[in-house]
């Protein structure tokens, strides 16, 4: 499974940085060796590159600056929960998203990263109801709608599965993981002809995209793994 995380550090409006090409990287290399000399902005956006390269303690650091400058500030305990989420650091995680949630009871993506948590832990029921919470306070939150149909799907509950998967697609983002995520749960289902297509949909879709990530290269050999099963089974 793939669940959808926040992909990256916001500013207090709630909106993803400026991409990293906005700064020199004679500015991001101070962002880490002198992080009190520059401004919020380049911290966040060298915070997400650090957390990119696996750098987590880097990353965190940057973050702990951040927090520091500004203790009220939701946004940035999610995203530092985030990262210590990705490097294993579980309880400080949570703390971070319990932190943001406290500061900001309407940030739903702190309820998307806490959710994530939950459903690592198997504790699928209190997933659920932060999925839900997040999906009340944006209801085209689309990568809560993929992982609410992730966790139903690990339930066994396979229809319901698929009306979230179905609702996310008409919000016209994340194209090849909602196929991807559909076509697993139509797999397991057993309707393996829906399978199929949903599994070379996304497969089309990746193709299609300018650009390739990591998360998109995992993604690719998660579903022709799935999609070579498949093939095995109806062979």
């Amino acid at each position: 499974m793939n669940r959808q995380y926040l992909q990256a550090p916001q500013d207090n409006s709630g909106h993803s940085q400026c991409p990293q090409g906005n700064f020199s990287w004679h500015q991001l290399y101070l962002a880490s060796s002198e992080p009190k000399s520059l401004p919020d902005k380049c911290l966040r956006t060298c915070a997400r590159s650090k957390a990119q390269q696996g750098d987590y303690s880097e990353a965190i650091a940057l973050l702990n600056q951040l927090i520091t400058r500004h203790p009220d500030n939701a946004i940035d305990y999610n995203n530092r929960g985030l990262v210590f989420f990705q490097s294993g650091e579980m309880l400080s995680a949570i703390a971070d998203y319990q932190t943001a949630i406290e500061l900001d009871p309407n940030l739903a993506s702190a309820y998307n990263n806490r959710a994530n948590y939950y459903a690592a832990l198997g504790e699928l029921t209190a997933a659920l109801a932060d999925y839900d919470q997040a999906i009340d306070i944006n209801p085209s939150y689309v990568r809560a709608w993929i992982n609410r149909g992730i966790t139903l799907r690990d339930l066994g509950e396979y229809e319901q599965a698929i009306e979230n998967f179905d609702i996310a697609e008409l919000l016209g983002q994340l194209q090849a993981n909602i196929y991807a995520e559909r076509g697993r749960t139509y797999h397991l289902w057993g309707d393996w002809n829906c399978a199929f297509a949903d599994y070379r949909r996304a497969l089309k879709q990746l193709s299609e995209d300018d650009t390739t990530t990591k998360a998109s290269d995992r993604l690719r050999v998660q579903v022709e793994t799935w999609l070579h099963q498949l093939l095995n089974i109806r062979g």
